[in-house]
C-alpha cells in the first residue's frame, strides 16, 4: 500500500511540474486537490491519525526520561567516581535497547494508523 501512494503522488508530483499547460492547469489541479482534501471524510481521517500519533508518541519521552532518572540515580550511588561513571553508562547502555524499542513502536503505530486510513478512504471511494 505503502509503495502504492508514494507512486500515486510522484506521478502527480511529476505531471504538475512537469505539464506543459502551464500556471492556469496548476491552478486547476491544485483546487482539485483542496477540494478533495477539505473533504469532511478526508478531514476526519487525518484527525484520527493526528489523534492517534499524539498519544502513542506519548509512550517514547516517558521512555527517556525513565532512562534519564536511571542514569541519574545510577550516577549519584554509593561509590568511587569511577565506580558511579561505570554504573551510569552501565544503566544507559541498558535502557539503549529500551529506547530503541519505544521508538520503533511508535513509527510503527503511526504508519499503521495512517495505512488503515488509506485503505479506508480508498473503500469508501471505491464503494461511492
Amino acid at each position: 500500500m505503502r509503495g502504492k501512494v508514494g507512486f500515486v503522488i510522484g506521478l502527480a508530483a511529476g505531471y504538475v511540474l512537469g505539464t506543459r499547460a502551464g500556471r492556469e492547469r496548476y491552478e486547476q489541479i491544485k483546487a482539485q486537490w483542496l477540494k478533495m482534501w477539505n473533504t469532511e471524510p478526508v478531514q476526519e481521517q487525518v484527525g484520527r491519525v493526528k489523534d492517534f500519533a499524539a498519544s502513542t508518541a506519548m509512550a517514547l519521552p516517558s521512555t527517556l526520561w525513565d532512562t534519564a532518572v536511571k542514569v541519574t540515580k545510577a550516577a549519584s550511588s554509593k561509590g568511587t567516581p569511577g565506580q558511579r561513571v561505570d554504573a551510569a553508562v552501565k544503566a544507559g547502555q541498558d535502557s539503549a535497547d529500551d529506547v530503541a524499542e519505544a521508538a520503533e513502536t511508535s513509527a510503527q503505530a503511526v504508519q499503521d494508523a495512517a495505512d488503515d486510513v488509506a485503505d479506508e478512504i480508498s473503500q469508501k471511494r471505491g464503494g461511492a
